[in-house]
């Protein structure tokens, strides 16, 4: 029997008792003791599995203690793992560490109050994993009381602002030992701050506990942040000298999130799926951390996991339902002409360059379109296959990284579109069908076109849709739309509901492979009309008043014909 999927597990503890199917980042381990870095800040898009390795992290090094401050052996969960493989330099570390581990992801909420009020549960229930600490006579008196004070939610905000300093001292006094100390989702208060309205408040509350605790505290052995965004050292990390931060430029430590090409093969390899490896690597293959090709774990491991039991199943755009996509949104909405032309190249498979900036703070994202394609590089939504550097300036070579994200961008566009249009007034552009006024729905049309997002390639079926969404906000009329050619029906009809003096409206929409060939194509879609006898149809049906369209688009320009 194959092992199961540990799909949204975050513990390591609990994949490796569950004997779940586990990719061996333990190498991580080594690759912190080696390098003798106080502070190491990993910042990868989400679901690229920062959680887990966190929780790996505390399972090696933490000397962990019950409630009554009896050792918890967690050894044998590395058993046969590759870091027993390293040799005593590195198991004499093992569990012999104390580790305050602080996830700050409970932050997303829509006000300081309630934020605050997550994060400082989150601070209380640390002190409670640890409160063995207190049965012993190490602390003073009043730390004691200090400690029990932010046990018991105290309201009194100065004591969580160096809280998990404070924890670190009294740790470190019990064990005899530096404290390590991890923190996973460090901008997730940042961001939903920024996006809410009190990104001030938040980032002074957050700026003040992480620099008691990592800076010049003489408590900690040594430390591992994790999030999404590099964020400039200016907004948080003031004056933090000893951080080090890998980002996806980096080479080291690349391999540790993410499946590389050899784990995801030797993934399928288990659940007999080699022969899935070319549609796997269409979908989910494409992110380059450093110089590792990288695929994305959360989808790997949501596609094995249905393929193993549904051998024929589609490949799913996993990841797009594991976090907001508003930062596409945003650039959409946003868009200017230079922004749409970009975005219709990534989404056709080609690219673009601009300029990268990898500290920037939450306020300078919005202030410009470059900062906004810096976000979607590092959140994982771009990804770079070239840079070049002029003056002080790095210059990055972007593409889409793979079919689910480019999905991603389709259907973000797709829900932009549908709701923008029923925002706008279609009723001079029905008087133009009704009256026969070419010219005019040839601006209208035109107009609406120039202010979308292409993804077909101006394919005639990119056209055809776009038609048929527009017609469909004209609430006069049904609109019948007949995508698949050849079966002897208009591209789209319209039909009043009553047939009694109701109108119908045909029309036939081509391609054009030039600018000047427009009004010949517009010319073959009508004879298509009369070949076809289309209108025939709707006259038995018992309308009297059918007008008859033929409509040509290249690339942003419409030309209209009536026969």
């Amino acid at each position: 029997m194959k092992k199961p999927i540990p799909i949204g597990y975050e513990d390591f503890k609990q994949v490796i008792d569950e004997d779940a199917y586990y990719v061996d980042k333990t190498g991580m381990i080594k690759e912190l003791l080696d390098s003798a870095v106080s502070v190491s800040l990993f910042t990868r898009p989400r679901r690229f599995g920062k959680t887990l390795n966190l929780s790996m992290i505390q399972r090696f090094f933490e000397d962990e203690r019950d409630r009554d401050g009896e050792p918890i052996n967690n050894k044998s969960l590395f058993t046969g793992l590759q870091i027993i493989k390293q040799g005593q330099r590195y198991l004499r570390h093992q569990q012999q560490y104390p580790v305050i581990h602080l996830s700050l992801k409970s932050a997303r909420q829509p006000d300081f109050h309630l934020a605050y009020a997550m994060l400082k549960q989150q601070i209380i229930e640390e002190y409670s994993r640890h409160q063995y600490i207190l049965n012993d006579l190490v602390l003073t008196n009043a730390e004691k009381k200090r400690y029990t004070a932010i046990l018991n939610g105290a309201n009194e905000p100065s004591l969580y602002l160096d809280a998990l300093a404070f924890l670190s001292k009294c740790l470190a006094i019990y064990h005899q030992q530096k404290a390590l100390v991890l923190i996973d989702e460090y901008d997730v208060p940042l961001e939903n701050a920024w996006f809410e309205g009190f990104y001030e408040e938040m980032s002074t509350f957050v700026r003040s506990l992480f620099e008691s605790v990592l800076k010049t505290n003489p408590h900690l052995k040594f430390a591992v942040i994790t999030g999404c965004l590099r964020i400039s050292r200016e907004s948080i990390f003031t004056g933090l000298n000893n951080l080090r931060i890998y980002s996806v430029m980096e080479t080291r430590y690349a391999e540790c999130f993410g499946f590389t090409v050899s784990e995801v093969k030797k993934m399928l390899s288990y659940y007999e799926l080699e022969d899935k490896y070319d549609e796997v690597k269409s979908w989910y293959d494409g992110y380059r951390f450093g110089a590792w090709e990288i695929y994305n774990p959360w989808s790997i491991m949501n596609y094995v996991d249905r393929a193993r039991t549904e051998r024929n199943a589609f490949p799913r755009p996993y990841w797009s339902n594991t976090s907001s996509n508003s930062i596409i949104r945003e650039l959409v909405e946003q868009a200017d002409e230079e922004t749409r032309v970009e975005l219709e190249q990534l989404i056709a498979g080609e690219t673009i360059e601009k300029p990268i900036h990898e500290e920037i703070t939450y306020e300078e994202i919005h202030r410009s379109q470059e900062n906004l394609w810096n976000f979607l590089y590092f959140t994982g939504y771009l990804k770079k296959i070239g840079e070049r550097q002029q003056g002080e300036e790095i210059y990055m070579e972007l593409i889409i990284p793979n079919a689910e994200i480019r999905s991603i961008y389709r259907s973000t566009i797709l829900s932009w579109f549908d709701e923008k249009i029923c925002s706008v007034d279609f009723e001079p552009l029905l008087q133009a069908i009704e009256t026969g006024d070419c010219r005019n729905m040839e601006k209208l049309i035109s107009e609406q076109l120039l202010d979308t997002i292409s993804f077909y390639d101006y394919a005639e079926n990119y056209y055809h849709g776009f038609l048929a969404g527009l017609l469909k906000a004209l609430k006069k009329y049904r609109v019948f739309s007949n995508r698949e050619s050849g079966t002897g029906r208009p591209d789209i009809l319209m039909k009043t509901p009553f047939i009694r003096n109701g109108t119908a409206v045909i029309f036939e929409i081509k391609a054009a492979d030039t600018y000047q060939t427009l009004k010949t194509s517009c010319e073959r879609a009508l004879q298509q009309i009369r070949e076809q006898n289309y209108e025939a149809a709707v006259r038995m049906e018992g309308y009297e008043a059918v007008r008859k369209y033929g409509i040509a688009f290249y690339k942003k320009e419409c030309m209209v014909l009536e026969g």
